[in-house]
């Protein structure tokens, strides 16, 4: 297993060069649709911007959705207009409804959302691919998260098993969207985030697309994205609050539609030994260790 970087910084502030290092034919790639809200985040929005051209990824298109900035990230986002598929700054109602505007704008096979202060790392979209061409008719792709501090020091590595509608309704978030891929017809079919949301909106959609039959989720091993703690954040600022209201509310309305019988003391219970399991299992020891001093 190949040992955690201490930083995501040098990818995330490599200059960009659109001379692709691996010429190919992009036809043997999946599209790859990715969206950028922000919103007055000039200090992190270039950061977010390379970890997404930086990929060199041959099949990609990439919105940055911005909410009328103020503080110079209009200037950031013309400096790559060149490279986008798109871009505006006007003002709209929020994260979700900027996410949803470049998501119906979106041409690819599969969609992803990245804040503009967070990032994606190093060959993530190539490991989507990889993925795509192991299992073409999955319908979810998700891996691994980091988290990252402001200067995108990593503090904490984010493991996820493989995919429990059950798990990810009663224990919590299974899920990373700084490492979630979703077949774009998807959110065609079943609609696209749910803007009267403000926190909980990835817990929201893996719930909502978990609990259709035969759903296929596919969980792959490596870590895609970085999510970053920092002041303004809103897991800093409204997570035990609004937070937890909107997580209630989806899980009271997802947990009817679940085919299992069994109570939320069992699943719990369950889903806790299962990671215990998995992580065992694939070797991972010393996460194991460290996961269980933090939850002591």
């Amino acid at each position: 297993m190949a040992s955690t970087p201490a930083s995501l910084h040098p990818f995330v502030t490599q200059p960009y060069s659109s001379a692709s290092k691996n010429p190919t034919d992009s036809r043997r790639y999946p599209k790859l649709t990715v969206v950028t809200p922000s919103y007055n985040q000039a200090q992190y929005l270039e950061r977010t911007i390379l970890s997404v051209l930086n990929q060199q990824y041959p099949n990609l298109e990439y919105f940055i959705m911005d909410g009328g900035s103020t503080d110079g990230s209009v200037d950031i986002i013309k400096k790559y207009a060149p490279y986008l598929a798109g871009w505006v700054s006007e003002k709209d109602k929020g994260q979700t409804d900027a996410i949803n505007k470049g998501f119906k704008r979106a041409t690819g096979d599969y969609v992803a959302f990245q804040n503009s202060d967070d990032v994606f790392a190093p060959d993530a979209f190539y490991r989507v691919a990889e993925a795509w061409r192991k299992a073409p008719d999955t319908d979810v792709f998700f891996g691994d998260m980091y988290i990252t501090d402001e200067a995108d020091v990593i503090l904490e590595e984010m493991r996820a098993p493989a995919f429990c509608a059950e798990c990810h309704i009663y224990e919590g978030m299974q899920v990373f969207n700084q490492s979630l891929f979703i077949r774009r017809e998807h959110l065609i079919r079943f609609g696209m985030l749910d803007e009267s949301l403000r926190f909980v909106i990835d817990y929201e959609i893996v719930a909502r697309l978990g609990v259709q039959p035969g759903m296929r989720f596919k969980h792959v091993d490596g870590f895609w994205g970085g999510f970053r703690v920092q002041p303004d954040a809103k897991s800093s600022t409204i997570a035990s609050t609004v937070g937890l209201q909107e997580h209630r509310q989806v899980k009271e309305k997802y947990q009817p539609m679940l085919t299992s019988q069994l109570g939320a003391s069992f699943w719990q219970r369950y889903c806790r030994l299962r990671k215990l399991l998995t992580f065992l299992l694939k070797g991972e020891f010393a996460y194991v260790r460290h996961r269980l001093r933090l939850n002591k």
